[in-house]
């Protein structure tokens, strides 16, 4: 009993002496669901090609990242929109800078219909009248008669807020709307309602319509050469200058290898991809 109790703590000291525990780095990144399932896809190709890293990705939208970076409990903001001047002065007052922003894609706002709309097009002017409720009707723009439900984002959402300062010129969005969390769940009410109406990432894809706007088609080719009106950059935020694996993840974000996620995420990459 005695030789075997020996043998047992001989084993164990030569298993303790010869584990070493493996360093993991971790990336903490939370915001836009905009960008959520294309951040989702950058973190899951650049763990396989770093296994030592883990990363982490939420969303929540723009405003919820931007308040998790001010309390330090992120390294990323994911952000489909700029920094408001009090969520600058928040990040000044807490660490000395007004933050690094790094735009890491570009997207084409599309206008989500429902397939058995016959309204395939919309202007600009028509697009506020909707969500401003002064068009309520199908009919009135060459449709059915049917009431028009817009669809819009939660206001933590920089697409939410994004739509509001360059469809509706900073006004109001009307009482009548459905508010959704997320761009899928704007998708999938949409694709449930023929008479609904709703925006979102291009990138993203359901039963769904996206409409041409002033005769325009949301595509990637648009989008990159500026012609389709509604487009944006998106963006990463970080509270200061970022240095090792945070800055490592970012470069390749940014290198022809991320881009090409970005691409293949259904986005806009910043430059042509080379292969």
């Amino acid at each position: 009993m005695r030789i075997l109790k020996i043998i047992l703590l001989g084993i164990i000291g030569l298993t303790s002496c010869s584990y070493k525990p493996v360093d993991v780095a971790v990336i903490k990144i939370k915001g836009s669901d905009t960008m959520k399932e294309l951040t989702e896809n950058l973190a899951r190709e650049y763990m396989e090609q770093h296994p030592g890293v883990s990363i982490y990705v939420d969303g929540g939208g723009t405003a919820t990242g931007i308040r998790a970076l001010t309390r330090g409990e992120v390294d990323i903001c994911t952000a489909s929109r700029n920094l408001k001047p009090e969520e600058a002065k928040v990040l000044a007052d807490y660490y000395g800078t007004l933050g690094i922003f790094f735009l890491v894609a570009k997207d084409a706002l599309s206008i989500y219909l429902n397939p058995d709309n016959p309204v395939k097009k919309l202007s600009i002017e028509q697009l506020k009248n909707i969500f401003e409720c002064k068009t309520v009707n199908w009919k009135e723009l060459g449709g059915n008669d049917q009431q028009i439900i817009p669809v819009i984002r939660n206001p933590n959402s920089g697409t939410h807020l994004y739509f509001r300062e360059h469809i509706l010129g900073g006004d109001d969005y009307c009482n009548n709307v459905v508010v959704e969390p997320t761009t899928r769940s704007v998708i999938k009410f949409i694709s449930e309602h023929s008479n609904a109406i709703g925006y979102g990432g291009m990138g993203y894809k359901g039963d769904i319509f996206d409409a041409k706007i002033e005769g325009i088609e949301p595509s990637v080719k648009n989008a990159q050469n500026d012609t389709y009106p509604i487009t944006r950059y998106l963006h990463f935020f970080t509270s200061k200058i970022p240095s090792g694996i945070v800055k490592d993840f970012i470069d390749w974000v940014l290198s022809p290898g991320g881009q090409k996620i970005v691409e293949d995420s259904g986005f806009i990459p910043l430059w042509e991809i080379p292969f």
